[in-house]
């Protein structure tokens, strides 16, 4: 390949320091290591998007940056953390506002690979979170990857330095980088010879 590919991060909450966005930032350090160029869009960026409204308005700068970042991306993080048995209202309202990619050629998250990382106090409420925000990346005609990653919020996930103090825990992190890594070096290699990739 002559490029790297670029994955984005999106995720995390409005709290400064949360742990999903701590679980995030672990995972792009993994595709980083594995040689992908990373981007965060994390909870300060989330907290600044407004509440996507469908009637034809001018976007803001953060829609723009959001639907550009999404454009650029080879692939994708997107963690949320479980509320009341689903995604966040903010990590909703970012992925709704990719209806502005809707008229594009690739709309949505067309091809790209999806990790999916849910932090939750509790194994139910991960388990009905990783399921919701799965069925939205399908929606989104996205390639959610074939593991999730779930931590147990309840616990004290990571060390001063923000990483895991779970073995299991940095294993499922590290496997959702991977498997987005894998997928998103086939695209690009893929598109380097012209033949694209399709979902």
């Amino acid at each position: 390949m002559s490029r790297r590919p670029v994955i984005l991060g999106l995720g995390g909450t409005i709290r400064a320091g949360s742990s999903t966005e701590k679980a995030l930032l672990c995972t792009l350090r993994r595709a980083e290591a594995l040689g992908a160029e990373v981007r965060l869009l994390g909870g300060t960026f989330l907290g600044a998007l407004p509440i996507f409204d469908p009637r034809p308005s001018d976007p803001t700068l953060e829609q723009t940056e959001l639907a550009e970042a999404v454009r650029a991306a080879d692939g994708l993080v997107v963690a949320s953390p479980g509320y009341h048995g689903s995604i966040s209202g903010v990590i909703k309202n970012a992925l709704d506002t990719l209806e502005m990619t809707g008229r594009d050629p690739q709309p949505y998250l067309t091809g790209k690979p999806v990790g999916t990382v849910i932090t939750a106090a509790g194994f139910q409420a991960g388990g009905t979170t990783l399921m919701a925000l799965r069925n939205i990346v399908h929606a989104l005609r996205g390639w959610p990857t074939p593991f999730g990653a779930t931590l147990n919020s309840a616990n004290d996930l990571f060390d001063a330095d923000g990483a895991c103090r779970d073995d299991k825990d940095a294993w499922q992190l590290d496997t959702v980088a991977d498997q987005v890594m894998e997928f998103a070096m086939m695209r690009v290699a893929q598109s380097e010879k012209g033949l694209g990739v399709s979902a």
